[in-house]
Order: C-alpha cells, then sequence, then structure tokens
C-alpha cells in the first residue's frame, strides 16, 4: 500500500514538474543535497515553507550568504551538519535546534563520512520554493563547476533574479548588485539562464 502510494505520489510530482507539492523531492548531484518538501508555499499561502534536506557525505560548503527578508529555522534529525555563521564553525548533532535572524550571514553542508539531515522551516515562504528548484535544475543541467558553484556568469544572472531571497555574504550588497547588472547582459549571450526546473527523484 505503502508503495503504491508513492507511486502516486512519483506520478504526480512528474506530472506538476512546474509546481513543487507535498512529497516531491529533488536533487543537486554536484552539490549533494536532497530536498524533500513537507508544506509548499501554495499550501501555507506563503506564510512558510517547510523541508526535510538531507545532505550526502562530504557534501559541498555553499558560499557564505544570508536572507534580507526571511528567517530560518532549523532542526537536525540525523547525522553531523556543518554550520558557519559570522565566520565561525559549529557542528550540529541530532536534536539540535538553530535559529537564523534574516540578514545573518551562513552556510551548512556535511563534512562527515555519513549522511545528515534536518528539518528546515523558512519564514515566509517569498520565492525560496523556486530558487532552490532553479539552483538544483541548472546544477543537472551542468551549469555548475565541480565544486557545485556556479561560475561568475551564472551567478550573476541567478543570484540577480532572486535577490529578495538569497544574497551573498561578500562583497557588499550594492557592489554585488551593480556588479551583477552589468554582467547581466554578458551571461544571457553566453548560455546563462536565470531560471531552471529541477528533475524529481524517485
Amino acid at each position: 500500500m505503502a508503495c503504491q502510494f508513492a507511486g502516486v505520489v512519483l506520478s504526480l510530482c512528474q506530472q506538476l514538474k512546474a509546481m513543487a507539492i507535498k512529497g516531491c523531492e529533488i536533487r543537486n548531484p554536484e552539490a549533494g543535497q536532497r530536498i524533500k518538501f513537507l508544506q509548499t508555499t501554495n499550501e501555507t499561502k506563503g506564510a512558510f515553507l517547510e523541508m526535510i534536506s538531507t545532505y550526502e557525505a562530504k557534501s559541498v560548503e555553499p558560499p557564505s550568504h544570508y536572507h534580507p527578508y526571511q528567517e530560518e529555522y532549523i532542526e537536525v534529525i540525523s547525522g553531523e551538519l556543518s554550520v558557519r555563521m559570522n565566520g565561525e564553525v559549529e557542528i550540529l548533532g541530532p536534536g539540535h535546534q538553530l535559529y537564523i535572524a534574516k540578514g545573518m550571514s551562513h552556510a551548512m553542508w556535511n563534512n562527515s563520512d555519513k549522511p545528515a539531515s534536518m528539518r528546515w522551516k523558512v519564514v515566509p515562504a517569498l520565492e525560496t520554493e523556486r530558487f532552490l528548484e532553479t539552483i538544483m535544475g541548472l546544477a543537472s543541467e551542468g551549469k555548475t563547476r565541480s565544486n557545485g558553484r556556479f561560475g561568475l556568469l551564472q551567478r550573476a544572472v541567478t543570484v540577480n533574479r532572486f535577490s529578495k531571497v538569497f544574497r551573498l555574504a561578500r562583497p557588499p550588497y550594492l557592489l554585488q548588485k551593480a556588479l551583477f547588472l552589468l554582467l547581466t547582459p554578458i551571461a544571457y549571450l553566453c548560455g546563462c539562464k536565470a531560471e531552471a526546473q529541477a528533475p524529481i527523484t524517485d
């Protein structure tokens, strides 16, 4: 029965690729991260987005970043989660809860030899769902480097597009905004794109 239900959910996910729904999972093959949607932006009417994020062993550390208008609530479910906040790294284990205020620089990954999972809530949702789908979609299309990060031109297009939900910690925002605006036309000419759809995994 459970397998049949899972099959129905997967079928719905594949049919509704343009919109994340509860139970769907997307994956970033380069960074080593999977995200399963528990409550989507549509279901909560934008109040929040809730997910399970699983990091594969020795996943890639993302660039330090912050969210200018959103708060994050993290609870480690299993494994060890490495968190860099304000330049300091802390290792969080199962049951550990973490609150990340808007504007606080941070990065999360798994530096251990075993997978790590966390429950992740973003308040309000804004365009985070679409941003995550885009990041993982671009990675699946080979738009990232071997370390899972974007090159300068792709970064300019995508980060500029989603600046309301994701900003790099460095350089200062006004400087990166000006630089990315200048680079965006060149990036489009080179085949970069601002959005992508992440493939659904089993």
